[in-house]
């Protein structure tokens, strides 16, 4: 009788904040948030110096115009490409369109055309980007891991909103505008090794869809992403439930908590106090994630952070006490810190990786087009009838998001997968070991 063949040894599996491969590219994601950060404080410094008020708000809105109208169309690409070329693409672009500028504007006064050119071309590369971004975990981890990238990710993105303004001022103070421009395209600069450094991998297909055999039209494959959208069972809710969540809270949290504080009374410090209380709740949440990198019950878990984050909020618009509000506003950035990466984990891991950079371009366009639209309309709200009633009615807007997530069975009973299951099909494989070394970047 034949003695089997023992079997081969698998390679340890690394967690994602071990991973040099996912390590390269949270670096890169990171210099590129900060240099967006810095790119945003020098254009309205230098649309300031040579126009008025009126002319700098329309200088600051031009780049979300194609930023919204090509979200979607980004999304098609980053599904028909490869998205690391189109993320190292988009950096290497606003590299060039930076630096450049960084030039014409240390050699001359800067021209309000000229920034105007800048922020549309800047808002169509970022168009290209978000969506490829979205798209690349499943091409550098395994599925196990996708809440742990998300954790990280978004403390990238907080990382970034701390470093970037006072990174900006201190270049503005040493050199003026030509130097801050130059610090955000040296930033851009720093993410192109670490992105062509990347070793990724086709992702595997789920059982829902297959990947199309042949490109078609963009506006073919932007209806079949829409419709893929609208019959998946999980991605449906999740990406409703998140568009409910931010049309309500959005304007809440960016407008109505400088209304709210003007209404109080508090100053400058009182605003500052409850603005980094909600930020560091975020990274908290964020960070939690990250560590523990998998959650039971995720779906439960999210529908009810989703509440807590809701009902805080509702809060918020009543107390009178600085004290108290900072604290509702950190136990609000923990829960929607929370809520926003188990919302993205699951959707990383639900969505077929042949729609993922669709499903994250409607998800962003909903963050960076509509939600946005609704500033204008609770500022005019909280002046006409105060900040309590807005604050209650957006919450109660959010908060049917989360309980058409905790109503709806699929989403409810949504699950993260854990590293043991994908240990044990790893050792299943025969050719799973040495896509993994690939992956991983060892």
């Amino acid at each position: 009788m034949a003695v089997p063949a023992p079997a081969a040894p698998v390679a340890p599996l690394r967690p994602a904040h071990r991973d040099g491969n996912v390590l390269r590219w949270l670096l890169a994601y990171t210099a590129s948030l900060v240099g967006d950060g810095v790119y945003f404080v020098a254009l309205a410094w230098a649309a300031q110096r040579v126009a008025g008020p009126t002319e700098v708000g329309f200088v600051m809105a031009t780049g979300a115009v194609p930023r919204a109208v090509l979200m979607l169309g980004g999304g098609v690409l980053a599904d028909r490409f490869d998205p690391r070329r189109i993320v190292l693409g988009s950096d290497a672009v606003r590299c060039v369109l930076i630096l450049g500028v960084a030039g014409a504007v240390a050699l001359t006064s800067p021209a309000l055309w000229l920034l105007v050119l800048v922020a549309l071309v800047f808002g169509t590369v970022d168009a290209l980007f978000v969506p490829a971004v979205g798209a690349l975990p499943p091409r550098l981890t395994r599925p196990d891991q996708f809440a742990r990238v998300v954790g990280m990710r978004s403390l990238a993105m907080r990382l970034s909103q701390i470093t970037a303004p006072p990174l900006a001022g201190l270049a503005l103070g040493l050199g003026g505008v030509p130097v801050t421009f130059a610090v955000a395209g040296t930033l851009f600069a720093l993410s192109l090794p670490l992105l062509s450094s990347l070793r990724i991998h086709p992702p595997e297909a789920t059982n829902e869809a297959e990947t199309p055999a042949a490109p078609t039209r963009l506006r073919a494959e932007l209806a079949d992403g829409l419709r893929y959208i609208g019959g998946h069972p999980l991605v449906r809710p999740l990406v409703l439930a998140l568009a409910l969540c931010e049309l309500g809270l959005s304007s809440t949290l960016n407008v109505g908590l400088i209304l709210l504080n003007a209404e109080r009374g508090w100053g400058p410090s009182g605003y500052g106090w409850i603005v980094g209380a909600f930020g560091a709740g975020a990274a908290a949440g964020a960070a939690l994630l990250t560590v523990v990198g998998w959650v039971p019950r995720a779906g439960l878990v999210l529908g009810g952070t989703l509440g807590l984050a809701c009902v805080s909020t509702g809060v918020l618009g009543f107390v009178p006490v600085l004290g108290v509000v900072v604290g509702c506003a950190a136990l609000t950035g923990l829960a929607a810190g929370t809520a926003g990466s188990l919302n993205n984990s699951l959707l990383q891991n639900a969505a077929d990786p042949a729609y993922l950079g669709r499903v994250t371009s409607v998800v962003m366009l909903t963050m960076v087009g509509l939600a946005p639209l609704s500033y204008p309309v609770a500022g005019a709200a909280i002046g006409a009838w105060g900040a309590g009633p807005v604050f209650a009615a957006t919450a109660a807007l959010s908060a049917c998001g989360a309980a058409y997530l905790l109503l709806g069975r699929a989403a409810r009973g949504a699950e993260l997968p854990r590293a043991r299951a994908a240990l044990k099909d790893r050792s299943a494989s025969p050719d799973a070991a040495p896509r993994e070394a690939g992956a991983s970047g060892a």
